[in-house]
């Protein structure tokens, strides 16, 4: 049990910490778009820039350190923030996005680089839960500070303050020391020499690789999808009030949060991450194939949505434990910077197929795509169960 005590307290802190880091991250996604609503060019730039700079973040972190490369990202979102409030034109706003994108770009890699080094084995499902609950809490603190700081103030001083909370995280990262180096061992397989150029690209499009990058993009359509276009095709289906298809969008992120809990205990109790990811996706496009096809009534819209919510939500640690499997030794943030990036492409590839749907009135195809989404996501999966079996039963 003595044994036992530090090994915990220490995983405490560094999931604490990463997640603190994570959930700023999500913070900063929120503080533009609820200020000018209308210019869609500011948060465009901010999540194009962090996309793009994604994979060369994650080679940064395998070279420099995660912890190095995480803070400095975390200055460059915070300037670039306090900065908009400071500008006297319009047009220095769309420097100061790109900035706060590359700043951005580096948590994912870092961030999951840190917890694969450091935690315990038995509570990575865990780590990797609370990271992505952290940025749920993030998205969610947002608006609400925002909006709060707006109603006393203005929208200058919401951004210098936004910034500032930006740099207050920073402060308490710098004081942790040494919780968030990693380890001698990481950093040793992380500068081998004999890692070139060509053996970096055929790492990153290996089958294995590739199909969780497609995991993740098929994933960002989906999730996007319903939380973009989803209350506008539920009013068109159903007929329903508006406020009800929200409050269903509402409690499916909610039950998502729940879910990412619950799947981090699953992740630790069991290996088959695969059955998990497979069978929460699979459930979650029946639910939207059956929605789309308005063959339940609108009274079962929110009991399907909190259902299709948890089953996805549950699948996050263990598609996250599925990434790990695959990841050579040394090599975290060059992977989860590049399997990360298909959220950006999907992310930017949704918005214009679903809105040309509903443009043409096509409601229940919104759901059908989305469903279709997850259902490939599955087969993304099956790809990396072979190489995972391959590799314990080699022939």
């Amino acid at each position: 049990m003595s044994a036992l005590a530090p090994s915990l307290r220490r995983d405490t802190q560094v999931m604490g910490l990463v997640g603190l880091a994570h959930a700023s991250s999500h913070f900063f996604h929120l503080v533009l778009p609820p200020l000018f609503p209308i210019l869609g060019l500011l948060p465009g730039l901010f999540f194009a820039a962090s996309g793009v700079m994604q994979i060369i973040s994650g080679f940064l972190v395998d070279q420099f350190g995660a912890r190095r490369v995480l803070l400095a990202g975390l200055v460059l979102l915070s300037i670039s923030m306090l900065l908009c409030g400071l500008v006297s034109e319009f047009w220095m706003l769309i420097p100061l996005a790109v900035v706060g994108g590359i700043g951005n770009s580096v948590f994912h890699p870092a961030d999951l680089a840190i917890l694969t080094d450091k935690i315990s084995r038995p509570r990575l499902g865990r780590a990797y839960g609370i990271h992505a609950l952290s940025g749920n809490i993030g998205w969610a603190a947002a608006p609400v500070f925002i909006m709060t700081v707006v109603q006393f103030s203005d929208w200058r001083t919401a951004l210098v303050l936004a910034g500032c909370v930006g740099f207050a995280v920073l402060l308490v990262l710098l004081l942790s020391g040494t919780e968030l180096v990693e380890s001698a061992r990481h950093a040793v397989s992380t500068r081998r020499p004999e890692v070139t150029a060509g053996g970096n690209v055929r790492m990153l499009l290996s089958p294995t690789v590739v199909s969780c990058f497609l995991y993740f993009t098929f994933l960002s359509t989906a999730l996007i999808g319903i939380q973009t276009f989803g209350v506008t095709a539920m009013v068109q289906i159903y007929s329903v009030p508006l406020t009800l298809a929200t409050t269903g969008l509402t409690l499916f992120l909610v039950a998502s949060g729940v879910g990412v809990v619950c799947g981090g205990f699953a992740a630790d109790w069991t290996d088959r991450h695969d059955v998990i990811t497979m069978l929460g996706m699979t459930v979650g496009a029946i639910i939207f194939f059956v929605i789309g096809s308005s063959s339940i009534s609108s009274t079962m819209l929110i009991p399907a949505l909190i259902i299709a919510g948890f089953v996805a939500g549950t699948t996050t640690p263990s598609r996250d434990m599925l990434v790990r499997k695959v990841t050579p030794e040394g090599a975290s943030g060059r992977v989860f910077g590049f399997v990360y990036s298909g959220l950006d492409l999907g992310s930017c590839m949704i918005p214009l197929i679903l809105g040309w749907v509903l443009d043409y009135g096509s409601a229940p195809v919104v759901f059908y795509i989305i469903g279709s989404m997850l259902l490939v996501t599955v087969l993304t999966v099956v790809n990396v169960r072979r190489y995972v079996q391959v590799r314990r039963h080699p022939v």
